[in-house]
């Protein structure tokens, strides 16, 4: 069993967001992989150009997934929850979906259509002007990473990026939380996605466990989340 790691918008390398987890998981039994998103690409501020979708997106971990020769369990978070979805409908070799303080999307749902009313949280920085989406830094520490240590924060800055506003108004073309097991996370200290909307998400997966953490458990308490991920990978028919 293998745990492929999907990361959420707005950053890029997704390897880095990934590495505290790759000994705690080895040390259970588990090796894991991350997959790098198309439309996070780390292109200059200046350019405003779209390098992918959601679709673009979730055709990247299905080529993941092609590859893999054992069966996986497949982590979403936050912006991930949506391409997971997506990407593993109808293929075989996922076989868990876990998704962290992530949206769990219906057929016809996008992140714009989960967010309902609500004001984008002011961490967001949206630029209409050439169709993409950011964030500022100077806010995401305390909105996203206020259980992180100094060295996380400082790595998680650098990887900052801008995304194209196109992904935020795009369903999954297929919903794979209704063919498989899924377990969502609920992280109860976050204050970016709130506990309560997370735990609404939570209602429409297999399984719910909370963790007393931020925005990015991978980072700020990754044996913690380990744990977690293992009992998905135990489950039956996992």
């Amino acid at each position: 069993m293998k745990v492929v790691f999907v990361h959420g918008a707005l950053v890029f390398d997704g390897a880095w967001w990934w590495s505290r987890m790759v000994e705690p998981l080895a040390a259970l039994g588990l090796g894991s992989r991350a997959v790098e998103l198309p439309s996070c690409a780390a292109y200059p501020e200046t350019s405003g150009e779209s390098v992918g979708d959601m679709y673009a997106d979730a055709d990247a971990v299905r080529a993941v997934l092609d590859e893999e020769d054992e069966p996986v369990v497949l982590v979403g978070h936050s912006y991930g929850g949506m391409v997971i979805t997506d990407a593993a409908s109808g293929h075989e070799n996922a076989k868990h979906l876990v998704y962290v303080t992530s949206v769990l999307p219906e057929r016809g749902e996008s992140l714009a259509s989960l967010g309902g009313s609500r004001e984008p949280g002011p961490w967001m920085d949206p630029r209409p002007e050439d169709g993409t989406m950011g964030i500022k830094a100077e806010l995401a520490p305390g909105a996203f990473m206020q259980d992180c240590d100094e060295e996380a924060v400082a790595g998680a800055l650098k990887r900052l990026t801008r995304q194209s506003l196109v992904v935020f108004g795009q369903a999954p073309r297929g919903v794979a939380w209704r063919e498989k097991p899924s377990t969502y996370v609920v992280c109860a200290e976050d204050r970016a996605t709130s506990p309560g909307a997370q735990r609404e998400y939570a209602k429409r997966a297999g399984s719910v466990v909370e963790l007393p953490t931020g925005h990015h458990p991978m980072l700020s308490w990754p044996e913690l989340l380990a744990r977690v991920l293992a009992e998905a990978a135990a489950t039956p028919d996992a």
